[in-house]
């Protein structure tokens, strides 16, 4: 049974990224404020749900929410600044678009930087909150969906199935046609020798 929030006298979001360990690809996050009244059996950390299941709770948490915001990290900016603070970067990108000024944010993870809002860092808080795991359905279905839509470009990468996780389909294709303009250039692509030099592809 997820719990409703850590500060009921506060107005809290929760925020969670998507697409961390990836090769390609940007890396997205979503803050959610939930109503103190809202309840949904079906909510749940979003990699425990089927693809139905995160669709049709995207369309309630967002017609539900008091606020929701997603917010994106592209692959350019992770090589320049690295993946941890990108991460972090999403969140607040998203906290930033939120209508609603939150007084209190619960971040998934066990860290997170110094910000102007306080905060919590609860780890696998998408399986202990709802407003986290509300964030967690939005930031991976929204970069799902950038991601089969990049994948008409490049079909020979998979992405329409892997969404750029690190599949041996994924790398396989890297080792054969390069990498393209949206893989990671500081991440290991191939999975062979780390100081491999890859071009970029077509």
């Amino acid at each position: 049974m997820l719990q409703q929030f850590l500060h009921p006298d506060k107005i809290e979001a929760g925020c969670d990224e998507a697409g961390r360990g990836c090769l390609a690809g940007p890396v997205y996050a979503a803050a959610v404020i939930l109503p103190k009244d809202f309840s949904n059996e079906l909510l749940n950390d979003s990699k425990k749900l089927t693809e139905a299941q995160r669709y049709a709770l995207r369309e309630v948490i967002e017609r539900e929410a008091l606020a929701w915001a997603v917010g994106v990290v592209t692959a350019a900016e992770i090589d320049e600044i690295n993946i941890l603070k990108a991460s972090f970067l999403a969140m607040q990108r998203a906290v930033e678009q939120l209508k609603i000024v939150p007084e209190h944010l619960l971040i998934d993870g066990n860290r997170f930087t110094p910000y102007k809002i306080p905060y919590t860092t609860v780890v696998k808080g998408d399986a202990k909150f709802m407003s986290i795991a509300a964030a967690s359905i939005l930031a991976k279905t929204y970069r799902d969906d950038y991601m089969l839509g990049i994948s008409r470009d490049y079909p020979q990468y998979d992405w329409q199935k892997n969404k750029g996780y690190p599949t041996p389909k994924h790398r396989a294709a890297i080792r054969e046609h390069g990498a393209t303009p949206h893989h990671r250039m500081t991440f290991n692509l191939t999975g062979e020798d780390p100081q491999l030099s890859l071009q970029f592809g077509d």
